[in-house]
């Protein structure tokens, strides 16, 4: 089965001197009509413990995170082990497999991208980036992250802004979520 081409959405995560921060776009659209710009696609799961963002099916993406989370509990200390576990599934089960999303996943000590194809994949820097505005923000990221002083949380928060100014499925409603800080106090 081929996966269309995920469109509609930037989810980006980094790590970088012990901070970790995902951050997403709010625009959603269908076709080429934006249909809502204010959309949350990163969450805080596990008590602020692991972030997880989507690019995809937003009822699929749901879908995924109780899956995520149900797969957390059975490995709470090991989300490597958690975030395997659901891609097997995700390609295996009958149902599942049929789930059109990406997810970008991380804690304190990992940054995976999961998709339904069975990928677990670790990037070497710590940076990932799903969606169509992925490749921007990820190259966005790699070089603040390089070459600036900035901290996770800014260095998300400025990829996406370059991404929204560049992809046309993104836009500048941007939430940054970062572990160990409550939502309220996320920038």
């Amino acid at each position: 089965m081929s996966r269309r081409q995920v469109r509609s959405t930037t989810v980006l995560a980094v790590r970088k001197d012990g901070r970790v921060a995902m951050g997403g776009d709010g625009q959603v659209t269908m076709g080429e009509t934006i249909v809502k710009g204010s959309a949350r696609k990163v969450r805080v799961l596990k008590d602020g413990k692991v972030l997880a963002g989507f690019a995809g099916a937003v009822a699929d993406a749901f879908t995924l995170f109780e899956k995520l989370e149900e797969k957390l509990d059975r490995f709470p200390s090991n989300m490597t082990k958690a975030v395997v576990e659901l891609a097997k599934d995700w390609r295996t089960d009958r149902y599942l497999r049929r789930l059109d999303a990406l997810l970008a996943v991380a804690d304190s000590h990992h940054i995976f991208l999961v998709s339904g194809t069975g990928d677990v994949i670790e990037p070497d820097d710590a940076v990932i980036a799903i969606g169509s505005g992925g490749s921007y923000a990820l190259a966005a990221a790699r070089a603040l992250k390089e070459h600036s002083d900035l901290d996770a949380p800014a260095i998300v928060r400025q990829s996406l802004e370059i991404a929204g100014d560049i992809c046309i499925y993104s836009n500048q409603d941007i939430l940054v979520l970062e572990l160990g800080v409550a939502e309220g106090e996320a920038g």
